[in-house]
């Protein structure tokens, strides 16, 4: 009989610490969301340090990438020349302020990377 009450009372005690702990977790506030992931362009423009001049939507020391594509919308060469503007480097199109060149982002990052500009708004 003792061994019995003493089960019981296990049962009881741990029910009620379950519940309780389930009590308390459902009455914690819920998570902030994570913030998304970036785009793989998004996190290629900081790998190669595009963003220290460029931003998506407000001038730095070269243009804004979404001027850059309203600029280039309507241009079927604009990919390549991009390309070339960014491995070569220039002047004279956004200011005075030369872009520097960048031949040792690689072909494909670059590719990427042009696709995202052009494709904003």
């Amino acid at each position: 009989m003792k061994l019995l009450v003493s089960v019981l009372a296990l049962a009881v005690t741990s029910s009620v610490v379950s519940i309780a702990s389930i009590a308390a977790f459902a009455a914690e506030p819920a998570a902030a969301p994570a913030a998304p992931a970036a785009s793989g362009a998004e996190a290629l423009v900081r790998k190669y340090a595009c963003i220290a001049c460029h931003s998506p939507d407000k001038k730095l020391v070269g243009p804004a990438y979404k001027d850059v594509a309203a600029k280039y919308r309507d241009n079927k060469d604009a990919e390549k020349m991009l390309t070339e503007k960014v491995k070569k480097g220039g002047s004279g199109v956004w200011g005075t302020v030369p872009m520097p060149a960048n031949p040792s982002v690689p072909d494909g990052d670059l590719q990427e990377i042009i696709k995202w500009i052009l494709a904003l708004k």
